[in-house]
């Protein structure tokens, strides 16, 4: 049997490809190493922020009008609410990147943003505490995603289509024949597709053209002492400060807590050996320390925590393009800790390189053709 378009890893990316593709008649197969909407990937943790006013590059903002559009088109098919809209809070000195990116990205594209001095900062939300010379600019269109929801829907939508799902289905390697692709699962099973793509998050091979890095980043969970942490009377916040070992991220208590981590903050290792166990001392006494000088009573009680594998390159952009070699195969990795919300229009994109030979959008600055001695600086096969 020879299908139309395989796509390796159902993780957040991986499944919004699988149903996109689905979506458009082709017919499509899914490959997950592991179980439906599991933990083990960077796409769990009962919340992750979405935003418009993207500090990290203007560039980015064009595709996040259109996720938001379509986390709604999910959301009316599924019937699942997916995305809470709540605003967002984003904290540091004015030359903070947090701060004067975010204003950047909505003055290039005419977003709504509205900057907060200190004091109204405080009116609004008067148990925090601010450090000298920290402004905040709030975003009234940030929100907050479900990601297992938002997972198990796609796949559901993608079954609906008549995609073929098989987890717990590792892949060991594939290889181009004539006008098709060999897959060679760790079964020993093989089977053959017309198009290729690869979305395998931390378990990305060599085939991205990039040097990756994973990184043990942790996720914890509290319950605050004071009711004014509640989602309602509080945002998901992002704080830039000196002396924090990274930026600091959070979610109001929506039921299960108050969620807090650093951003981009831990040991860089392999996935396979990524130490699952959480200590006290390494991994929930700093985030308890940098969040009791911001919102204090915040962390009265520790409940849980994760450990997320961030998947970075060099730069920190996502890596979007199809192979150097294979214009068939489409690499999707390398979303850097802050890829998630960006889970459908990358699906639309994926299904758009392997079905029509081209992208709607403007991805060119998501091609490794920018890295230095990557095979993708000799040649592209996107445009």
């Amino acid at each position: 049997m020879t299908y139309d378009v395989a796509v390796v890893g159902l993780g957040g990316i991986g499944s919004a490809i699988f149903a996109h593709c689905a979506a458009r008649g082709a017919k499509t197969i899914g490959l997950e190493q592991f179980g439906a909407a599991h933990d083990l990937g960077s796409s769990h943790g009962k919340s992750r922020m979405i935003r418009k006013a993207y500090f990290e590059d203007p560039a980015y903002v064009p595709l996040l009008l259109r996720a938001y559009d379509l986390w709604r088109e999910l959301e009316k098919e599924s019937g699942e609410e997916l995305l809470t809209m709540t605003g967002l809070l984003m904290v540091g000195e004015e030359s903070a990147p947090i701060v004067s990116g975010a204003r950047h990205a909505a003055s290039a594209h005419g977003l709504s943003l509205q900057v907060l001095t200190p004091r109204e900062i405080q009116r609004r939300y008067p148990t925090l505490q601010l450090l000298p010379n920290e402004i905040g600019v709030f975003e009234p269109d940030g929100g907050v995603l479900a990601p297992e929801r938002a997972i198990a829907a796609y796949l559901r939508a993608a079954a609906r289509s008549g995609a073929e799902i098989r987890c717990e289905s590792g892949v060991s390697g594939w290889e181009a024949k004539a006008d098709a692709f060999e897959i060679c699962l760790t079964s020993k099973a093989r089977l053959t597709t017309k198009s290729l793509i690869l979305a395998q998050g931390p378990w990305f091979s060599d085939a991205l053209g990039v040097p990756l890095r994973v990184q043990r980043n942790v996720q914890a969970w509290f319950t605050p002492s004071t009711p004014a942490y509640a989602a309602g009377r509080f945002p998901p916040f992002l704080i830039e400060r000196a002396n924090f070992p990274a930026p600091l991220y959070g979610f109001p208590d929506f039921g299960d807590g108050i969620k807090a981590a650093f951003h981009a903050h831990g040991t860089i290792g392999e996935v396979g050996q990524l130490d699952r166990e959480i200590n006290q001392q390494r991994d929930i006494a700093p985030i308890i320390a940098a969040m009791e000088k911001w919102m204090p009573g915040a962390t009265a009680t520790f409940r849980a925590a994760k450990p997320c594998p961030y998947t970075l390159t060099p730069d920190g952009h996502f890596v979007i393009d199809r192979h150097p070699e294979h214009k068939r195969v489409i690499l999707c990795g390398g979303f850097s800790g802050h890829g998630f919300k960006f889970a459908p229009v990358i699906g639309e994109i994926a299904a758009d390189l392997a079905l029509d030979g081209g992208s709607r959008h403007e991805i060119d600055f998501l091609s490794p053709r920018r890295f230095s001695g990557s095979p993708f600086a000799e040649k592209s096969l996107t445009h």
